[in-house]
Formats: structure tokens, C-alpha cells, sequence
């Protein structure tokens, strides 16, 4: 066999080829291959990455290995540490690489997490497996599903591949709630969309908005509304708080008309 090579066999019987390479003591997988020499040549390419200086920013176009084990590879050369997703570690921060022109930087308080977990694309938002779910990753900064840039959320240097905690600006955090000025005062105005949007109130806080949202996801269950309202998640406040409020709250009249079940 040639260096780095080792002959595999499928369930079926199968015949096919690995490849592996050993550096600083650690034993790396580089893949699987149909031939062996297309085996040898992704050792010959990390034997190349580990013992050169190549930066992430070279061309690759020629290497048989992807580019996410590129990454691997320069980030263990580089860093000293052995991680199996495209991350490359920088001072303060990392980079995850899903291509080698898609970059994001995460803070390095997430290294753990998204060392565990990978990410994936799909028709422009990015998601993660966990637990066997596909979990959103904005989810994981506070933006909700549907929440719109630059009116629910914003990234505050304007990169929207930062994704660095002190980068992100949540306007709106609650489903039906919307940060407006109004006379140079901020309010929160609560909404529910039916047909149309019904606007449910003005209120002094967020939180206020928020219950509100949930007072009429809660009417329109009652209601001949087929629609189903995710409600509102409100952990920072005290049941008997929260009660209080929602009893105060009166919802409008054109909502209240609505034909009860």
C-alpha cells in the first residue's frame, strides 16, 4: 500500500480505500476513496499542510482533500488543538468556515458548543443538529424564527457573519411586539396578525407588549380563528406579577367582536 493508505472493505464486501495521517501524536482520519491513489494523494496533501505554511486565505483548488479538513488541519497546525468541525481559533474569537468564502466568528465562550455541533445552510439560514433536531441558530442569540433584520435584530458593525454576542442588538425579542419612537418617547406596540395585522395596544414596556400578544393569542384559541399563535415565553417575571398585568390588559374591541366558538 502506499503511505497513508489502508485497504477497507463495506458491509457488501465492498472494496475501498482510507486514508490517515499521525501528527503531534494525534491519529487524523482524512477519508475514504475509491482508489488508493486518490488515497495517497490526500496524505501527500496533509503531510504538505502540517509540515508547510499555507494560511487559509491560499488557493486549494488542487488537493484532493475537502477544504473543511483543510481547516482542520491549519487551525491543529497552528493552534496546538484538534477540533473535528472547519473552526479556526483566533485571539479573542473563531471562525467557522461552512465555505472557504462563507466565514462566521462565533465568541470563544461558544468554542465548546460548536466544536460538538455542526452547522448547516439551508435556503439562507443556518441550522444546527442537536439531539437529533434541526435547531436554528439565531434561536441561540435571541432572534426569534421569522424575525426581520434591522427591525427585530440587528448586527451592530453591520456584518451579518458576526455572530459575537456584543455584535448583536435584539430590538424586538417577543413574537407581536414592536420597538417604536412616537413623539420622541419609546413604546412597544403589540400586534397580532389575523387577516391583517390588528394592533392590540401601545404600552410603556416590552413586557407589558408581550403579554398583551399573549392575552390575544390566548382569545383568538377561543375563537373560530383555525390559526395557531406561538405564545410568548416571559421568564423574568413573577407568576402573581404576570397575572396582574395580564388581568389589567383590555383588548380592543374589533379583536374582542371576533365570534366565539
Amino acid at each position: 500500500m502506499m503511505p497513508g493508505v489502508y485497504l477497507a472493505r463495506k458491509k457488501n464486501g465492498t472494496l475501498y480505500y482510507r486514508s490517515s495521517i499521525t501528527y503531534k501524536n494525534k491519529h487524523i482520519s482524512l477519508g475514504s476513496f475509491k482508489t488508493e491513489t486518490a488515497a495517497n494523494h490526500a496524505y501527500k496533501d496533509a503531510l504538505s499542510l502540517l509540515d508547510g505554511d499555507r494560511k487559509l486565505t491560499d488557493s486549494f483548488h488542487h488537493m484532493t482533500l475537502s477544504f473543511e479538513k483543510i481547516v482542520v488541519l491549519i487551525n491543529f497546525r497552528d493552534n496546538n488543538v484538534y477540533i473535528r468541525n472547519p473552526i479556526y481559533l483566533q485571539k479573542r474569537y473563531f471562525e467557522y468556515y461552512l465555505t472557504k468564502s462563507i466565514i462566521y466568528k462565533f465568541d470563544i465562550d461558544d468554542l465548546f458548543y460548536y466544536s460538538e455541533h455542526k452547522i448547516s445552510i439551508r435556503k439562507g439560514h443556518l441550522f444546527m443538529a442537536d439531539y437529533g433536531m434541526q435547531v436554528n441558530l439565531t434561536n441561540r442569540y435571541g432572534i426569534r424564527n421569522h424575525a426581520v433584520r434591522d427591525r427585530d435584530y440587528r448586527f451592530i458593525n453591520g456584518d451579518s457573519f458576526d455572530y459575537r454576542y456584543e455584535n448583536i442588538d435584539i430590538i424586538n425579542r417577543y413574537n407581536g411586539v414592536l420597538r417604536i419612537v412616537k413623539n420622541n418617547h419609546i413604546l412597544y406596540k403589540a400586534y397580532i396578525h389575523i387577516n391583517g395585522n390588528y394592533i392590540i395596544g401601545y404600552y410603556e414596556t416590552e413586557t407589558e407588549a408581550a403579554i398583551a400578544y399573549n392575552k390575544a393569542a390566548d382569545f383568538l384559541s377561543h375563537t373560530t380563528c383555525s390559526r395557531s399563535y406561538a405564545q410568548n415565553y416571559i421568564d423574568h417575571v413573577a407568576p402573581s406579577v404576570y397575572a396582574d398585568i395580564y388581568t389589567l390588559i383590555q383588548l380592543p374591541a374589533k379583536l374582542r367582536q371576533l365570534e366565539q366558538k
